[in-house]
């Protein structure tokens, strides 16, 4: 069969700077698939991988939300993944790739969102990002320390997706992922998270539709649909005439998005509402650590690795859901009565 060789030929049509798969490479070599090209099996392994599951399970921003309408980690993944492969369709770039970077961006994030990260930052000597643990889940963990061998495209976009509360397009190209696609799902996590943020924030009573920022409002949309559907209009056509260079937006749009970021940080992130949550997350995360230290070979185990203890308890950690968190805390702390 000649499939992926057909395949990899359709790319060719693609744009000039679109990824192409076929010189694409992996740390391990791999006898290629007959009928995918390396960005498609590069997508099914993370589709496929423990982690990826674990993400339904796993908070975006509310911590056990009493509806079932919340975003959780999982579904983010998956939003960021549509608007990531619109615009690559629109601008005739690689859509397999953008599609593997986005659902592979936040496999390394930790159990209750944000806050567990900040947390589990605390704890590690040298620190803890999630995308680095992203990278690490897909070259270490996965797989009993195998790894999945994704090609280095992916990793790299996986790797430079996150922005915090820096620049979305920031003036030093090393930060930027290699690829136009790396860079297209860098800014459609921000287009996700801040809409479904807000929309998350106005189902919980934190915000109201008012509050939202008026040049907000007036310049982007006033419904959640109508919001993404302006900034990804405006990607589409900022990128097309730079002649995709690289990816862009106008620049009202850049800092409308940075505004309506910096509401939600004020808003809804560290609100007291969350921040009391914080306080017991934390509580609960830093009681799980030393009792796995305690006990590592009850919980952690064994892959070929020299990493210390510390580390391999945070990953452990890390690969939590809310639910076994939880769950573990409370055979932890609540003593069991034997009759």
């Amino acid at each position: 069969m000649h499939i992926r060789t057909d395949l990899e030929a359709r790319e060719e049509s693609l744009h000039s700077n679109a990824a192409k798969s076929k010189y694409s490479r992996r740390v391990r070599n791999e006898e290629k698939s007959p009928v995918r090209t390396e960005f498609q099996r590069d997508r099914d392994r993370i589709l496929h991988s423990k982690s990826f599951r674990r993400l339904k399970h796993k908070t975006q921003v509310f911590i056990s939300p009493e509806g079932d309408h919340y975003r959780t980690r999982l579904t983010h993944t998956l939003e960021v993944s549509q608007i990531s492969r619109t615009i690559a369709r629109a601008l005739n770039l690689n859509e397999d790739l953008a599609e593997a970077i986005s659902l592979g961006h936040d496999l390394g994030h930790t159990p209750f969102g944000h806050t567990g990260e900040k947390v589990l930052d605390e704890i590690l000597p040298g620190g803890f990002k999630h995308y680095h643990q992203s990278l690490r889940v897909v070259d270490k963990l996965e797989y009993d320390g195998k790894g999945l061998n994704l090609t280095q495209h992916v990793r790299d976009g996986i790797a430079k997706h996150s922005k915090g509360l820096g620049p979305i397009i920031p003036s030093d190209p090393k930060e930027l992922p290699v690829t136009l696609e790396g860079q297209i799902v860098r800014i459609s996590d921000l287009i996700a998270y801040i809409n479904h943020d807000l929309d998350d924030a106005i189902r919980a009573g934190l915000i109201k539709h008012e509050d939202i920022p008026a040049s907000s409002v007036k310049l982007l949309g006033t419904t959640f649909a109508k919001r993404i559907d302006t900034v990804v209009t405006s990607v589409i056509r900022e990128s097309l005439a730079t002649d995709l260079q690289y990816i862009s937006m106008p620049e009202d749009i850049y800092s409308e998005l940075n505004i309506l970021r910096d509401f939600l940080f004020r808003n809804v992130y560290t609100t007291p509402t969350l921040g009391n949550q914080r306080s017991k997350i934390k509580g609960v995360l830093q009681a799980i650590f030393e009792h796995i230290k305690e006990y590592p070979d009850t919980y952690i185990q064994p892959y070929p690795s020299d990493d210390p203890q510390d580390r391999r308890v945070i990953d452990f950690i890390a690969g939590m859901t809310d639910n076994y968190a939880l769950k573990l805390f409370k055979t932890i702390a609540i003593p069991r009565y034997v009759y």
